[in-house]
């Protein structure tokens, strides 16, 4: 399965990146890993071949918030900061 970045250039799904991402926001490894196999659970079942970066971070962040809204919050304002994104605006 495929990643469509944001910048259109694709690569190959990795659930590690989905937990170091979670992991980034404070959430402990346990969380992290489950986030990720919730996450890969929903794109298997789904049967897609390719996902886009943003439909991703969505799944991410929804799983994140229910968790934990700090851990949310942290990928936000990370996002915002070092990224220069207004993530929550683009995901509406």
């Amino acid at each position: 399965m495929k990643v469509i970045k944001r910048d259109g250039s694709r690569e190959e799904f990795a659930v590690e990146k989905v937990v170091v991402s979670c992991m980034k926001t404070g959430a402990p490894l346990d969380v992290a890993r489950k986030i990720g196999k919730i996450v890969e659970g929903r794109l298997l079942d789904k049967g897609v071949e390719e996902v886009s970066a943003k439909e991703l971070t969505k799944m991410i962040l929804e799983l994140l918030k229910r968790e934990n809204e700090e851990w949310y919050r942290n990928w936000i304002v990370f996002d915002r900061a070092v990224k220069r994104r207004r993530t929550e605006e683009e995901l509406k």
